[in-house]
């Protein structure tokens, strides 16, 4: 079993459980993705936790003490010490990530970026994810990206579909047609 697979199933679990409890989700990703940011930014601590020479209990004692400092949840201390205990701290980043995932599909919601050749305006912004939402039937949250190398037109990238009406992609399309005439 691949990390992404393992972090997606322990996300998929945290969330399950979240809301049968009824925990606030947005507190759980918050504090999920502060624990993965602690973890990445300090590299003494993310080398002793994922450090096969370090036995699982001190690891776990170390988990225990770095939670109650920090006041989390008890549904995020319960994942994290879980993770300790199975000796699969490494995978915490992953988890946060696949926990967001999760949760803006628990809301609906897609994530969308839109690169063009020159900035948009907002209100071509707005147009861009009513298209987009209309296109997909969630909710886009979007984010925009400028790259001069497209020429003109955009590129969509929404979730893992791509939509490329760059100027770029056109020139390459007339070219192929070209080559294949000739």
């Amino acid at each position: 079993m691949t990390n992404r697979t393992a972090a997606t199933r322990y996300a998929r679990a945290l969330l399950d459980v979240a809301v049968n409890e009824h925990v606030d989700l947005s507190v759980v990703e918050t504090q999920l993705t502060a624990f993965a940011s602690l973890f990445e930014q300090n590299e003494g601590l993310r080398k002793a936790l994922v450090n096969p020479a370090v036995p699982v209990p001190r690891k776990r004692a170390a988990i225990d003490e770095i939670v109650a400092k920090a006041a989390v949840l008890p549904i995020v201390g319960r994942t994290i010490a879980l993770l300790a205990d199975r000796d699969r701290l490494a995978l915490i980043p992953d988890v946060a990530v696949a926990f967001q995932q999760r949760l803006l599909d628990l809301r609906n919601v897609v994530r969308a970026e839109v690169t063009t050749a020159e900035p948009l305006s907002a209100d071509r912004v707005r147009a861009i994810q009513a298209s987009l939402a209309a296109a997909t039937g969630r909710t886009v949250d979007i984010s925009t990206k400028v790259d001069p190398s497209i020429i003109g037109g955009m590129v969509a990238r929404v979730g893992s579909t791509v939509f490329d009406a760059s100027v770029t992609n056109h020139l390459q399309r007339i070219r192929q047609r070209l080559d294949a005439s000739i």
